[in-house]
């Protein structure tokens, strides 16, 4: 059997099979395995060669513009890409945890500063300064019930009153979080791997282990105390003007007691939930069935107790207490800031003491990408978050004569945009220029490959500049560190300005050069608009590129790339689809080798191929042994081996090469994404053909009477060389007839037919061969 497993993008069935009659084997409208009608119906009995089945997962990754929402998430999704991205660390155990610990830190530090931007919002800017002002609320009708009066004697118009009505917007925030968590975990985390037992001790890769694409149990407690964390936010972000209220002298003694105790149970509720998080993380090597469901139940349902509990306690009268100033967020937002900066140099030690054990040169910023990852999740949090606050404080009073404003430290990070966008527009040159350099020597490259034709020298400035074009990816490490070094700088900068100035960036700047006093000023008003542009954008390009196949091409591979990945530091970023997709495909092939015997070709084109290895690691290893790869556009040295060396490292893919019957990846020059594996050959045939011609034909000929077009990293089934090498892995696989045991395979039923394979549950001993059946 050849088992066809698409990319970025998407496809049909029809278009994967080479035919527009197909039928569903297996599976649902989500995820499934087709084949064609001629095959299902007349059984490999009656065929001759393999018989083809195209796995089709598009829908995990893209659906109606609704789930473009998801990207409103992109911090939480990119810190949590930074726990897997450490450096390959054999033997070094508590080392590693140390840093998945240190990621899972810095991912609760995203949860608090999303909930803490939204209570800015809703608390301080709407509740606390502009209803507390007669002439900005009566700029906004609907802040009219909550505006003090001439004689202020509406219930609404107390300042704890209106704190406690306003802390309804980020507790539902955090609900929906918690909602969207929980439906994704029943619909991706829900899926049994194959092999229950547990993994013999090995370095080679943690994706061969039972329980890596079943982290059920880590996310539901993650999940648990993300929430409560959100939901202890809003608590302290209302009770902490109450509290100070009460303690002042002469303050009630009553309401003093309370504030202490509702303090002292909010700072319990907090170290319990620093516990959760810091406890032991996932468990690879077993399949973890275990859900702690008092914990994950009581914990927030505390959390939220305490919530409640501080909204009575705020709304309490109290004669005498006025709304003026701005709430005290400025220590709240730089003691966030500061920690998630520790967290980052630390998780950069931590990264750059597992390097020296195994040093690999590919390895992205040398071991150091994961930080990289972690510190652009924080600034980018930090930069939304300020953004948002300053344009709704710009919404509120556009004067800026009413309101105090956001706390300092917000309206410094959003000032701090327009100068990384310099810095960003002078690499981008710097880049340009030098792939223009490379394309004018690739010019000559294309001539000498194609002597005796005719120049075209239109097409050789393409073809050159396509080739030069795809090289950029490898120079993502530069990208990388220069975005995090201007980050680390700027946001220095940013908090060292805001707590020494204690004053906006127009502000600290006007008594100085009136060169810097524009600077300042320019800063800070782009900077605010180029976050309300750019989320207008994000949202719509997502929106996009869920409904659009070639727009989500475009950013497809980024997107699959994130998401690829457990919910292993942030339970509220967008879900695993691989937690489905290599389920899917370990079962179709375990059993389909357990009913027939026979051998398969897993066929991966772009995220295919990573998806296709990634099962193959789960299968048993004598199954393993009856599988051959074919790989072409695959990214899975080119981006994960270098980005992700633990688990797609070299040693990780030398042991996959030796471990299946065969492997061929083809890839090209003008491909962006994919490239050679660079697996080690040792005894074995290389896994790596030479690069495929791009286009086909410089120029007309009999076989191609019109211009040939350039594919880069699509098509290659098209290419003569694929056909060729797909017809020699099959030589090489393809067992001898005559040897006992082999059988064929029996004609499948159609979808929703009663005649069906017994499934083998994780508890189960192995079903008996039937003698016909489906497939599992």
């Amino acid at each position: 059997m050849e088992l066809l497993v698409h990319g970025v993008g998407g496809s049909t069935p029809g278009k994967m099979l080479g035919d527009p009659r197909t039928v569903r084997i297996t599976g649902d409208d989500i995820a499934a395995v087709f084949r064609r009608a001629e095959d299902a119906e007349a059984g490999s009995r009656h065929r001759q060669g393999p018989v083809r089945e195209a796995y089709v997962w598009c829908n995990l990754t893209s659906g109606d513009g609704s789930r473009a929402l998801w990207l409103l998430l992109l911090p939480f999704m990119v810190v949590n890409l930074a726990h897997w991205m450490r450096p390959a660390a054999p033997g070094r155990q508590r080392t590693v945890r140390l840093y998945g610990l240190l990621v899972r830190l810095a991912a609760l530090t995203l949860t608090v500063l999303l909930v803490a931007a939204a209570c800015e919002v809703a608390l301080d800017l709407v509740a606390w300064q502009c209803a507390g002002v007669r002439a900005c609320a009566r700029r906004h009708s609907w802040l009219g019930f909550l505006a003090p009066g001439p004689a202020a004697h509406g219930w609404w118009t107390a300042p704890g009153r209106r704190l406690a009505l306003a802390a309804l917007v980020p507790a539902a925030l955090t609900g929906l979080l918690w909602y969207l968590s929980h439906r994704t975990w029943s619909a991706y985390e829900s899926h049994l791997p194959m092999t229950p037992e547990p993994a013999p001790a090995t370095d080679d890769s943690a994706l061969a282990r039972p329980g890596f694409w079943y982290g059920r149990r880590l996310v539901a407690r993650l999940r648990a105390a993300h929430t409560a964390a959100g939901l202890l936010t809003v608590a302290a972000a209302v009770a902490t003007p109450a509290v100070r209220f009460d303690h002042r002298p002469g303050g009630p003694a009553a309401l003093d007691a309370a504030g202490w105790l509702l303090t002292a149970a909010l700072t319990a509720c907090a170290g319990a939930v620093a516990g959760v998080v810091c406890r032991r993380g996932r468990s690879e090597n077993r399949l973890d069935l275990r859900l702690e469901r008092l914990l994950v139940r009581h914990l927030s349902l505390g959390a939220l107790a305490l919530l409640i509990l501080t909204l009575v306690y705020t709304g309490w009268a109290r004669p005498g207490w006025r709304s003026t100033g701005r709430l005290p967020g400025d220590p709240a937002f730089g003691a966030l800031m500061l920690g998630q900066g520790l967290l980052v140099l630390a998780l950069a030690a931590v990264a750059a003491d597992l390097y020296r054990r195994r040093p690999d040169p590919r390895a992205g910023m040398r071991g150091l990408g994961g930080p990289a990852v972690a510190l652009l999740a924080c600034a980018l949090g930090g930069v939304i978050s300020g953004g948002v606050a300053q344009r709704v404080a710009d919404w509120l009073d556009g004067t800026r004569a009413l309101l105090p404003g956001p706390p300092v430290l917000l309206t410094w990070q959003a000032s701090a945009i327009p100068p990384l966008l310099a810095v960003l527009l002078l690499l981008a040159a710097r880049l340009a220029l030098s792939t223009s350099r490379l394309a004018r020597a690739e010019r000559e490259r294309v001539r000498h490959e194609h002597p005796g034709e005719p120049e075209d020298p239109t097409r050789t400035r393409a073809i050159a500049h396509a080739r030069a074009t795809a090289t950029l990816t490898d120079r993502a490490p530069l990208v990388l560190a220069v975005l995090t070094a201007t980050t680390l700088v700027l946001g220095a900068a940013a908090l060292a300005g805001a707590l020494g100035t204690e004053r906006t960036p127009d502000g600290a700047a006007r008594h100085t050069y009136p060169a810097v006093q524009a600077v300042a000023e320019t800063s800070q008003a782009v900077g605010s608009w180029l976050i309300g542009l750019g989320f207008l954008l994000f949202v719509t390009w997502g929106r996009r590129a869920y409904k659009d196949a070639s727009a989500r091409r475009t950013i497809g591979i980024l997107w699959d790339v994130g998401t690829f990945w457990p919910r292993a530091a942030h339970p509220f970023a967008p879900p695993c689809y691989a937690e489905r997709a290599v389920p899917d495909l370990t079962w179709r092939m375990a059993t389909w080798t357990q009913r027939t015997g026979g051998r398969l070709v897993l066929s991966g084109h772009s995220q295919g191929s990573v998806l296709a290895a990634a099962a193959a690691w789960q299968l048993a290893p004598p199954v393993r042994g009856r599988v051959a790869l074919l790989t072409y556009g695959s990214p899975l040295e080119r981006l994960y081996g270098r980005w992700f060396p633990a688990h797609f490292g070299p040693p990780a893919l030398a042991a996959l090469h030796r471990d299946v019957a065969c492997w061929r990846n083809l890839h090209r020059l003008t491909d962006p994404i994919g490239g050679p594996v660079r697996a080690p050959d040792d005894d074995t045939p290389p896994v790596d053909h030479e690069p495929l011609r791009d286009p086909l034909a410089y120029g007309r000929t009999a076989d191609h009477p019109l211009p040939a077009p350039i594919l880069g990293h699509s098509d290659y089934q098209a290419d003569p060389v694929f056909t060729r090498e797909r017809a020699l892995l099959l030589a090489r696989l393809c067992p001898d007839p005559d040897v006992p045991g082999q059988r064929p395979d029996p004609d499948p039923p159609l979808q929703g037919s009663d005649q069906t394979l017994p499934v083998q549950r994780p508890d189960q001993e192995p079903p008996g061969r039937p003698d016909s059946g489906g497939p599992g």
